[in-house]
């Protein structure tokens, strides 16, 4: 979604969506690992011309799948959690971490958030190798968590590639390594498979699986199809023109 400078939805710098390199300093005494991450808090309206968005949602679970029709909000839930856009009242919290409060002053930087983001398009750095590109998102250079993920996702030998040969897939797989790269509080994934064939599909979906699995980090995936939601997902949220129609255990 687009919006105009005078809609309160305003989308920040269209960067915004990585960290910086190199990555800040976690502030002192914020939990490490996506386990801290805990319940999530989504109680805010954002307006954007004449399309209102309002959550009043509290969600304990791993995987919570955003399902809806197109234009009904969900990439617009991700982008607001993320800090690429304002609400115009409410809270967004993730765990005991205040991202956004409209009413305490409270709206913490993209980059501060801790958030892993995979965008429709993916926004991989065409002028960066695979191994480049990841690290940008790890910020601080490579350690553990770096090896794991390589490994977990398989990317090992395609680390010094360049990322315009790689295929759908494979392209995939680095988004999501470059999200996860630097132990997000919590992964973003803005329908991670709609544009891959059904082959693709079914060779993806297990490492999304894995992460939620192995990395045991919480996610929040927007998606049309309902076996995707149904393998991955333990809690649904319905969106229909803005609004939450049902909110609960699978669809």
């Amino acid at each position: 979604m687009t919006g105009t400078p005078d809609d309160d939805a305003v989308a920040r710098r269209p960067d915004a969506r990585f960290p910086p390199a190199p990555h800040e300093p976690r502030p002192s005494g914020e939990p490490r690992g996506a386990g801290a991450a805990g319940v999530i808090t989504l109680d805010f309206a954002l307006h954007q011309g004449g399309f209102v968005l309002e959550l009043r949602e509290r969600i304990d679970a791993r995987v919570v799948a955003l399902f809806g029709p197109s234009g009904a909000g969900k990439t617009t839930v991700l982008e607001s959690i993320a800090g690429l856009r304002r609400p115009r009242r409410g809270v967004i919290r993730i765990g005991v971490r205040t991202l956004f409060d409209a009413e305490a002053g409270v709206d913490v930087p993209c980059h501060r958030r801790r958030i892993g983001y995979v965008p429709q398009d993916l926004a991989l750095f065409p002028h960066m190798n695979v191994r480049r590109n990841i690290l940008y998102g790890a910020g601080a250079g490579p350690g553990g968590g770096f090896e794991h993920v390589i490994a977990l996702l398989e990317l090992g030998p395609l680390l010094d590639r360049g990322v315009a040969g790689l295929s759908g897939g494979e392209r995939q797989r680095v988004a999501l390594a470059r999200a996860l790269a630097a132990s997000p509080a919590l992964l973003l994934l803005d329908e991670p498979l709609a544009a891959l064939d059904a082959t693709l599909r079914s060779r993806i979906l297990p490492y999304l699986e894995r992460i939620r699995d192995e990395l045991s980090t919480p996610m929040l995936y927007v998606s049309h199809a309902e076996a995707e939601v149904r393998a991955l997902a333990d809690w649904v949220v319905v969106l229909d023109a803005g609004r939450v129609v049902r909110s609960g255990a699978g669809l």
